[in-house]
């Protein structure tokens, strides 16, 4: 057996406990939820889901939740999936995976993987709220 550094993953969209969508099922049970948390960036609704974009304005929040992963390997191959930026998809993907800073609802500051949308947002709507669940 593989030995992991601790492995967290933010999760803003349909990823969140209150979604209960299926891949959320996955990341129940394969993770444990720290807390709620904030990343720096800007979030746009893509489809009937929602987008990170990175940003470097410091006002500019994505609010969502903190998991550490007790199995990366499997939870972060099948999220690629589910996220469509897995090996077996065309590059460019619409989402890249990557470590981003995020800070949890208590202060602490975890390095956590991320799904940033990576193709233009013209045309998007910004969710001003930079809250899924809210969607305003």
């Amino acid at each position: 057996m593989r030995y992991h550094p601790r492995e967290y993953l933010f999760a803003y969209g349909t990823l969140r406990r209150e979604s209960n969508s299926e891949m959320f099922r996955l990341l129940a049970r394969y993770g444990q939820f720290v807390d709620d948390a904030t990343c720096q960036g800007k979030l746009y609704m893509v489809d009937d889901y929602p987008g990170l974009v990175p940003s470097n304005n410091p006002h500019d929040f994505v609010y969502g939740e903190v998991y550490k992963l007790s199995c990366p390997d499997i939870v972060l191959s099948c999220l690629d999936d589910y996220e469509e930026c897995s090996p077996k998809f065309t590059k460019p993907t619409a989402y890249v995976r990557r470590k981003e800073n995020v800070q949890t609802k208590s202060g602490e500051v975890v390095t956590a993987w991320v799904y940033i949308y990576d193709r233009p947002t013209e045309g998007l709507q910004l969710i001003q709220s930079g809250d899924f669940l809210e969607k305003t």
